[in-house]
């Protein structure tokens, strides 16, 4: 049975992230996806929304899928229902990202073992914003 990563491969999982891909981000501010993509961006880190039924959110460009984001992505997190994980666990993996972080309610163990084999660190069923702030990762710096 699946479990998620220990608070320490979790800390530095979001530690040394920069990038971060959301699948499923929202353009409605209401919205979780929307609201926690804001939080991690406030956090320093940089956020590429990938939502192919969306052109743009908040002027920055949304990607139609994984690939088509334009430099490495350290954590795929996911805003997709569980039956939707499998395909981007293949593309999450193909991009080799470090980490596929699947939100709330998303669990698909056949699609965590294909992620743990491909090398990534796989989180389900938990929010990434409610762990980073219980974990109390400092903001990101940009200069």
């Amino acid at each position: 049975m699946f479990a998620n990563p220990d608070d320490e491969t979790l800390r530095q999982l979001l530690e040394e992230a920069q990038t971060i891909a959301v699948v499923g981000h929202s353009n409605k501010p209401h919205r979780d996806s929307y609201r926690v993509a804001q939080y991690l961006r406030s956090a320093g880190y940089i956020v590429y929304p990938v939502n192919p039924a969306v052109d743009e959110i908040d002027g920055q460009r949304c990607y139609r899928t994984l690939a088509e984001v334009p430099e490495a992505v350290d954590i795929v997190n996911v805003f997709r229902r569980s039956e939707f994980l499998a395909e981007i666990v293949r593309e999450a993996i193909a991009i080799q990202a470090k980490g596929i972080w699947a939100q709330l309610g998303v669990v698909d163990e056949g699609a965590a073992r294909v992620a743990v084999a491909g090398g990534a660190i796989v989180v389900m069923d938990a929010c990434i914003k409610v762990e980073h702030h219980r974990l109390g990762i400092a903001v990101k710096r940009r200069f």
